[in-house]
């Protein structure tokens, strides 16, 4: 098991084989266990530097192949590393609660914690020992006999059965395909039909057009169809995911739920909610809540106004139909083109791959003094992944960036972003490796994909999250980039995405003057659809995580909780349950809510920029870098947002972005947390 040596301490991909895995995980377990047992067995009292500072230093080894690892299981997940992804999982949950739960461990971390305020010491020491001891509580440390070891074995179950969910989701939507002849893609882009048919040829469908469940040909399809019928059949498919049949994901969500309520309940907490949001932003569950139902009435509100335009298109062309789920994408674009002059296939043209990720990095340069140079010699997990060479603008590295934009069929979906290695400086300054990965449907020349608009967002979303990381600047690697509450994780990259919108950059892109017009009425039609999709989602993750789990339904829970709220009929939830990876394969259960109150954070934060007139403000940038980027978790999140914006953030530009201030929309703004 040897150290990365490439260049900038990369990975040698083309040395790594999978069969290696299990032996590496043993010995990397084992030492990281001699590291924490010395610890333990330290003889002088408890300090900062021989106890929190000691575990920061360990497991390095054991971090490299862990996050390897998760990396090739999500973005390049083979049969063999499927089936070792189990063994792997238990393995790591073993390791986790023999830390957990180590009485002499657990004491030194306690007597720290206990002392922190008498040991002299630093802003980020302080928050270091306070979230490692938090990380303690959380983990059952506290607990004693049969409780420790019953909340062990329901942390290995939840790790086994998250896996058995997320690889039901990759089986199902890699194993669903619709072909079709030319006669059927009427309306579909013909950038899209090329794609499609080089994907059929590549299956032996020579002439033929296949089109899979992945998001992209899922949005392609639903928005400019012709055929009601293949709508449908896309929307059913995609929807009905694990809902069932061979890949059903309902008993693993049941199972999931119980366990989560019952792991809650052993830590003191009424609900798997209150555990999961305590020392988030929001600070519990019902301030949340109370975030979504304000946004629910009037995007509810707006969604039906929008709803009864789209229905009198279809009657006024004799339809003869009532509006259905996979009719909405559909008419809302005609809508928008004969209504808004808003034609989201020209838009479409214009944002191709490679231009698109080279404006986010343009982006970077003009906000952060970033430059990206292509290091072709690095090896990589896919031929069609590039890594980056990352530096300031008098050449200082930053770190190593890889960019996985295609879809692939040993590919989870959806995007993300993850670290191969994080920024620190214990002992000297140790640069970041970030990857970003994305869905987008393959055009025959890669760097010629069109992207949707949505799509060209995604792109700059998960940039974000990968610029976050780059541009950490903390002493330890615990508290580094995007380890901070998942409610404010995501606002440096929602706040990325505004300027993929930006007339500067679509003007650099080669958008005409008429498209940029168009690009700024986008929203003028369907943010009520919008809306209403992410926070039904929103909602119902958020209340079955605080229900009593015991003989609960989730399918029926799921269509109790739309029906109370009111969900209108031709909506349908972002992502339904039995394919909500973000939930249940994912670090999001009861915080699916955190995109909507980070949208509350970045709307406000994108008004710095317009107050200083400028989408570039390199006062702004400057600014923006120190306190929210750079101090990662180092402090309080709402301090970081207050000495970058100068007060508490308001709610007001998120309800404005949204097109929900109205007649009957929300009579009071709040700020997003209890007590401010």
């Amino acid at each position: 098991m040897r150290a990365w040596d490439g260049p900038f301490g990369a990975p040698s991909f083309d040395a790594i084989h999978v069969a290696d895995f299990l032996p590496a995980f043993e010995i990397a377990i084992a030492e990281h266990r001699r590291e924490i047992d010395a610890i333990t067995a330290d003889p002088t009292p408890p300090g900062f530097d021989t106890v929190i500072a000691a575990m920061e230093r360990a497991g390095e080894r054991l971090s490299r192949v862990r996050r390897l690892f998760w990396m090739l299981a999500s973005a390049r997940s083979d049969d063999a590393i499927r089936s070792i992804e189990g063994d792997v999982s238990a393995m790591l949950s073993r390791h986790g609660a023999s830390i957990d739960h180590d009485p002499t461990l657990f004491a030194r971390v306690a007597a720290v914690h206990l002392a922190r305020e008498r040991l002299g010491l630093d802003a980020e020491q302080l928050r270091l020992t306070e979230k490692v001891h938090r990380g303690f509580v959380w983990g059952g440390a506290a607990l004693e006999g049969e409780a420790k070891l019953r909340f062990a074995a329901i942390d290995e179950r939840l790790a086994a059965l998250s896996i058995r969910f997320g690889q039901n989701v990759l089986a199902a939507t890699a194993g669903w395909t619709m072909l079709l002849d030319a006669q059927d893609l009427s309306g579909i882009p013909a950038d899209v039909c090329e794609g499609a048919a080089q994907k059929a040829k590549s299956q032996g469908h020579e002439g033929r057009f296949l089109f899979t469940l992945d998001r992209g040909d899922f949005e392609v399809v639903l928005t400019y169809s012709d055929r009601r019928d293949i709508r449908e059949r896309m929307w059913r498919a995609f929807t009905g995911r694990c809902d069932g049949g061979e890949h059903d994901n309902r008993p693993i969500i049941a199972e999931m739920l119980r366990l989560r309520q019952e792991s809650a309940r052993l830590l003191g907490y009424a609900c798997y909610a209150d555990y999961r949001l305590d020392g988030s932003m929001a600070a519990g569950p019902e301030a949340a809540d109370a975030l979504l139902r304000r946004v629910w009435a009037p995007a509810r509100t707006q969604a039906l106004a929008e709803g009864a335009v789209l229905q009198e298109m279809i009657d006024a062309e004799g339809g003869g139909f009532m509006l259905a789920a996979w009719d909405w994408r559909y008419h809302a674009e005609r809508v928008r083109r004969a209504q808004h002059q808003v034609d989201m296939a020209a838009i479409r043209s214009h944002l191709r791959l490679g231009a698109v990720r080279d404006a986010a990095f343009a982006v970077a340069g003009r906000l952060y003094g970033l430059r990206f140079e292509q290091r072709p010699e690095l090896p990589v997990y896919a031929a069609d992944v590039l890594a980056w060479a990352v530096t300031n603008a008098d050449g200082a590295d930053v770190g190593l960036l890889y960019t996985d934009h295609l879809a692939r069929a040993d590919k989870h979906g959806g995007a993300w972003m993850g670290s191969l290695r994080v920024q620190e400086k214990m002992d000297g300054p140790v640069t970041p490796i970030v990857y970003v990965v994305a869905n987008f449907a393959r055009a025959a020349d890669p760097l010629e994909t069109a992207l949707s608009l949505d799509e060209a967002r995604t792109l700059f979303h998960e940039f974000g999250h990968a610029l976050h990381m780059l541009l950490s600047d903390v002493t330890y690697p615990s508290l580094a980039g995007t380890a901070v509450a998942r409610d404010f994780v995501e606002f440096p990259s929602k706040l990325m995405e505004h300027w993929i919108v930006a007339p500067e950059i679509l003007r650099d892109l080669g958008m005409p003057e008429e498209l940029i017009e168009a690009i700024g009425r986008v929203d003028d039609f369907g943010q009520g659809f919008a809306t209403v999709e992410l926070t039904a989602s929103s909602i119902v993750d958020l209340a079955i995580h605080r229900a009593d789990a015991d003989g609960l339904d989730p399918a029926e829970f799921e269509r109790r909780t739309l029906a109370e709220i009111g969900m209108p009929d031709a909506i349908a939830m972002r992502h339904r349950l039995p394919h909500f990876t973000h939930v249940f394969d994912g670090g999001y259960a009861s915080a699916y809510y955190s995109y909507l109150w980070s949208e509350v954070l970045d709307e406000d934060a994108f008004g710095a920029f317009i107050e200083a007139g400028n989408v570039f403000d390199r006062g702004v940038a400057v600014r923006l870098r120190r306190e929210v980027l750079a101090p990662g978790d180092s402090r309080d999140p709402l301090q970081s947002y207050i000495a970058f914006r100068g007060r508490a953030p308001d709610e007001a530009p998120l309800l404005a972005a949204r097109r929900l201030i109205a007649d009957g929309g929300i009579a009071d703004t709040a700020v997003v947390r209890d007590g401010v």
